[in-house]
């Protein structure tokens, strides 16, 4: 997959570990077929489970709704996924 943007190597290898990711955390399924309720089920899966941080899930969500508006061309709706919680500083 190449980037229409130009981005350093190390940001679109990033990319396509986030992609890759998303993909078989959905049993292989094709992302055209997917929507908002798969990115859902992912980010939701990312805070609860693996406990990432808000950051983390953010640059995913990042690469998600890249990967749907510029590389696909698909229009996506709002997401409601639970949110990772960002850090309390004392």
């Amino acid at each position: 997959m190449t980037f229409s943007r130009q981005s350093a190597y190390r940001t679109e290898e990033t990319y396509m570990q986030w992609i890759r990711r998303y993909i078989l955390f959905h049993n292989k399924c094709h992302s055209k077929t997917m929507g908002n309720a798969e990115i859902e089920a992912f980010l939701t899966h990312l805070a609860v489970e693996e406990k990432v941080s808000a950051s983390t899930q953010n640059q995913a969500l990042s690469v998600l709704l890249f990967l749907y508006r510029e590389v696909l061309k698909l229009a996506m709706a709002d997401f409601d996924a639970v949110r990772a919680k960002r850090p309390q500083y004392v």
